[in-house]
């Protein structure tokens, strides 16, 4: 049995695994911890971490630092995705990072992966706890700044990296509140355009399964359950058709954001661009049930954050 800390930070937020590993790689919960520090704000625009952005994430690090001390975990790997593929001064991030963590585990420092890391990483953590039976799995990560489909059964057999994440597409397009019938139709554009990309690369057709992970597919999936309260053990491998997935998402769309802030399961920070990434959603089960005759969507409270740390071991 082995201890290992697991950082993700996307463009959205950054969250932390400290699990403990058996023999036969099976992860074991100690701590799972998750927060929005929207490190990806104006990235797409200006190509630039913001310093606020800097300062929140480095913050949440802090805090991180502390619990991976207090849980003497001896190892750490933190990998940071598309808003630090696309910044020109990450360097600044990288230090920060090494600083950081390297006062708790010598050398430690993020690590960019590439479109086809993170897509892998996102598999292995999703598929982990499934049964082979019902695959080939469509496997989606939807983050703040991209969007990876993946296919395969125990292992990745096509995988696609595409830049349309709710972050990027809210601030790209949506710029109204709420959004007008003219900014939905030209996010759909950018999201459909993204799509072909991956399945020109990814052939969904095969699927069987399509598995959704990060969260705003978890928390759209809460809300299609009537959850008052998100519960990620009841969200955890949960089921919902598409019947109940799209009226949902449209609704998301359509809403303020005073609106969505008082729905129960929602988490603050994903507020003002789940509707963004209901319309990602929205077009992939659209896409889905047409190349693959898919009719639901199953969630997975275990993604990339997992992947990093079934890698680790």
């Amino acid at each position: 049995m082995s201890r290992v800390g697991a950082i993700d930070c996307g463009t959205n937020s950054i969250r932390l695994l400290i699990a403990d590993v058996d023999d036969a790689g099976r992860l074991s919960d100690v701590h799972r911890e998750m927060r929005i520090v929207r490190l990806g704000q104006g990235v797409d625009a200006t190509g630039q971490f913001a310093p606020d952005a800097l300062t929140r994430t480095r913050a949440a690090l802090v805090d991180y630092a502390e619990l991976l001390r207090a849980q003497e975990v001896p190892t750490v790997r933190m990998v940071a995705t598309s808003a630090t593929r696309d910044a020109s001064n990450r360097d600044v991030f990288f230090a920060m990072t090494a600083e950081v963590l390297g006062a708790v585990v010598p050398g430690a420092v993020a690590e960019v992966i590439t479109g086809t890391e993170e897509a892998e990483l996102s598999f292995r953590g999703a598929v982990n706890e499934l049964d082979t039976a019902s695959g080939p799995f469509a496997v989606v990560d939807l983050g703040g700044g991209s969007t990876e489909v993946v296919l395969g059964v125990r292992d990745v057999e096509a995988s696609f990296s595409a830049d349309i994440g709710c972050v990027r597409l809210t601030e790209r397009c949506l710029h109204s509140d709420p959004p007008t019938v003219e900014e939905v139709a030209a996010a759909r554009e950018v999201v459909r355009e993204g799509l072909a990309q991956a399945f020109a690369v990814v052939p969904v057709e095969r699927a069987r399964t399509w598995v959704g992970v990060a969260g705003t597919m978890t928390t759209v999936a809460a809300l299609a359950h009537q959850m008052a309260t998100y519960d990620s053990e009841a969200i955890h491998l949960s089921r919902t058709t598409f019947d109940e997935l799209l009226p949902v998402c449209d609704e998301l769309i359509a809403m303020t954001r005073a609106q969505r802030a008082v729905l129960g399961p929602m988490h603050e920070g994903r507020v003002d661009v789940i509707g963004g990434g209901a319309i990602i959603v929205e077009e992939l089960a659209y896409a889905l049930g047409q190349r693959a005759g898919i009719v639901e969507l199953v969630v997975s409270e275990h993604d990339i954050l997992d992947g990093i740390a079934l890698s680790i071991a």
